[in-house]
This record gives C-alpha cells, sequence and structure tokens, in this order.
C-alpha cells in the first residue's frame, strides 16, 4: 500500500471514530422518549388548566373571582402576571420573551450533550421546557400577560405569589435537576477506590 493511501485510511478510521465518540454522547431513544413526552404533555396540561380555570371562573353564577379548594389555604383566582416569577419585570413583554427564547435553546443545547445515562436530567429538562413553553405561549398570544390561577396561603393572611402549572414545572425541573447533581452510591464508590 502507498504512503498517501495509508493517509488517506488512517484519516478516515479517526474520522469514523471522532463520529462514533460523537453519535454516542447523544441522548438515545430512551431520553427521546422521557425529554418530548414530558415536553408534550406538560405544556398541553398547562395550556388546558389556564383555558379550563379562566372560563370555569368567567361562567360561574355568582360571578365569584375566586373558588376555595381548601379554606384557608388554596384557592382557584384568574390573574394575570405582566412580569416573571414572583412580578420581576412588570411590563418587559420582548425582555422576556427573550429569555424565554434563549432558556429553551439552552434546554435543547443541554439535552442533546446530556448523554444516554442521565435519565433524572432528561426528566429534569423536559419538565423545564414545558414550563417554559408554557408561560412563553401566554407571552407570545395572550398581549404578554401570564395567566395564573393558583393561589396559596402559607401563614395566615400572607399569600404565595399565584402561579400556574407551568410554573410548578419549572420548580420541579430545577428540584430534580439540583437531585441529579448527587452523588449516586455507584458514583461514590468509584470516587473513594480512585482515592485511596
Amino acid at each position: 500500500m502507498t504512503e498517501p493511501q495509508k493517509n488517506t485510511d488512517a484519516r478516515l478510521d479517526s474520522g469514523r471514530a471522532f463520529l462514533k465518540r460523537c453519535l454516542c454522547a447523544f441522548p438515545d431513544l430512551t431520553a427521546l422518549l422521557v425529554f418530548f413526552p414530558l415536553l408534550a404533555a406538560g405544556l398541553a396540561l398547562d395550556l388546558w388548566s389556564k383555558k379550563a380555570v379562566f372560563e370555569w371562573l368567567r361562567h360561574r353564577q355568582h360571578s365569584a373571582q375566586s373558588v376555595s379548594i381548601i379554606k384557608g389555604v388554596l384557592q382557584l383566582v384568574a390573574t394575570e402576571n405582566a412580569g416573571a416569577a414572583f412580578g420581576i419585570a412588570q411590563g418587559q413583554r420582548l425582555w422576556l420573551i427573550a429569555v424565554s427564547a434563549l432558556a429553551l435553546i439552552v434546554v435543547f443545547v443541554v439535552f442533546l450533550l446530556s448523554g444516554t445515562e442521565r435519565k433524572l436530567v432528561h426528566a429534569a429538562l423536559g419538565l423545564f421546557a414545558a414550563g417554559v413553553c408554557g408561560n412563553l405561549y401566554d407571552r407570545l398570544f395572550n398581549n404578554g400577560l401570564v395567566r395564573d390561577f393558583v393561589d396559596v396561603v402559607y401563614w395566615p393572611g400572607k399569600h404565595w405569589p399565584t402561579f400556574n402549572i407551568a410554573d410548578s414545572m419549572l420548580c420541579i425541573g430545577v428540584g430534580l435537576m439540583i437531585i441529579s447533581t448527587f452523588p449516586t452510591g455507584r458514583f461514590a464508590q468509584r470516587h473513594a477506590r480512585q482515592h485511596k
């Protein structure tokens, strides 16, 4: 075999090995079946719940703007928020849309680079993407106002800021991401063996 042919074969083998390593790093079918169904189901649940609760409250006979679910603790109310969590960035619709779009891009990139063995991370990212999409939908198609309806009293006379299903999914997603950073039993054992 001639020298140029050897160099070409070596480059092809090197390219194939690199491509194989890259493809192995991407999420597998199981990861896709965790992430995308959670994204779709979470988004559907959020949009349906907002529509259902707002219509139900609007069409009640005695026109009450709130309905008690657990007296003194939990009620449903129809509120619209022009800002982000806790009323941050009130009225800055374009900025909030840009931040949401950037967050979605980051979620998808992290998902693509998360590998195949991190199912908890895939679930967290799916919930996070669903939450971002749910509130982004309102910012785009509800005059920049996010529909919130869950009102919780955490202390007599003290209300947590009203929230929705999308906000809940965002919080659960962040919680799962934090939990996923805790070392597992196998990781801790491997780490201990390496330092002996």
